[in-house]
């Protein structure tokens, strides 16, 4: 079977339910990540006594913690998508992110998939029909159920198979 025989169909797609259940528990390593960088700030001010960068996050303004928080959070999924096209949530759901032919995205299609993330109100993106929110769309990427993908696959595999019969050596 070769990728541009099988498209990725609307059943294929992850419910709204386990989007959201991606989104809270994908909160979960945000945070500690953000918790271990200020911890680590503070520890190297206490081995160098040397406290800048603790007073320069005690001082940020309301804009430098959200440029901070979504810093982190384009990093948490440009490199968890773009290593293992799932983030720890979606390994919770069964979920994976993968392009309209249910391939895996290619680094630039993450690239451009985190930094849709930024876009004021993409959560609320995903009150539409699909619930299919703007980083997917702009990115041209889908989060489908994994089982469901794999069966497909190997469905259409199998049907592709039928009355071919094996070469020999």
């Amino acid at each position: 079977m070769k990728p541009q025989d099988f498209i990725v169909t609307e059943d294929l797609l992850a419910s709204k339910d386990s989007r959201f259940i991606n989104y809270l528990l994908d909160l979960i390593p945000q945070y500690a990540m953000f918790f271990v960088m200020v911890y680590l700030f503070f520890f190297i001010g206490e081995i160098t006594g040397d406290y800048t960068l603790n007073n320069y996050i005690a001082e940020l303004s309301t804009v430098g913690e959200y440029a901070m928080w979504y810093a982190l959070m384009f990093v948490y999924y440009f490199v968890m998508e773009n290593v293992t096209h799932r983030t720890f949530a979606k390994y919770v759901t069964k979920t994976i992110v993968v392009l309209h032919n249910g391939e895996k995205p290619k680094p630039k299609d993450i690239l451009i998939r985190s930094f849709s993330r930024m876009i004021p109100l993409n959560g609320l993106s995903f009150l539409g029909v699909k619930g299919k929110g703007w980083h997917d769309s702009i990115s041209k990427t889908y989060v489908v159920n994994i089982d469901r993908l794999e069966a497909k696959k190997r469905t259409q595999l199998e049907l592709e198979l039928i009355g071919v019969t094996p070469q020999e050596d």
